[in-house]
């Protein structure tokens, strides 16, 4: 049953198009004017046959792909990663080390079912806003951006359609 979701996945392109797709991106550029930590978004329709016969998962798809696209490669160890799985409806949020003992995995959890939320009204660019917001309030909080400090943009902006 898996193998046919992820055969029959729905196009990451139908449900984010190319103008949902630089509101995003300018939603993260304005998110990270408020705080040093860098937003990625990618979405992936779904995984390759032989990933799901072998049993790979949204989580460790999420890891493989932080890894990337070097989520992990900022100079505070602060990248978050917003990962969609469409065929296997999974929202992973993978952050990096500079995050632990700040925001806890509850936090986490809750960014992602705000996201959920707005998906299953059937509004997904309003559901990766939503995140990207809520994960911005988080970035601020711990990564404040410090009057007068220059901070370079280390990750693109702009979302990865795998």
């Amino acid at each position: 049953m898996r193998l046919f979701k992820h055969l029959f996945a729905p196009s990451a392109k139908r449900l984010f198009p190319g103008d949902s797709l630089q509101r995003i991106t300018q939603a993260i550029a304005d998110s990270e004017l408020r705080h040093s930590g860098e937003i990625c978004f990618a979405v992936e329709p779904a995984l390759h046959p032989r990933a799901v016969w072998s049993g790979a998962d949204a989580r460790s798809r999420a890891h493989e792909v932080f890894a990337q696209l070097r989520v992990w490669d900022t100079a505070a160890n602060n990248g978050v990663l917003l990962y969609l799985l469409l065929a296997d409806h999974r929202i992973e949020i993978v952050a990096d080390r500079g995050f632990e003992g700040l925001v806890s995995a509850e936090q986490w959890r809750g960014v992602c079912q705000l996201v959920e939320e707005r998906l299953r009204a059937g509004e997904p660019e309003a559901a990766i806003l939503r995140g990207i917001e809520a994960m911005s309030a988080l970035l601020t909080e711990h990564f404040p951006r410090t009057g007068g400090s220059h901070d370079v943009n280390e990750l693109p902006d702009l979302p990865y359609v795998l």
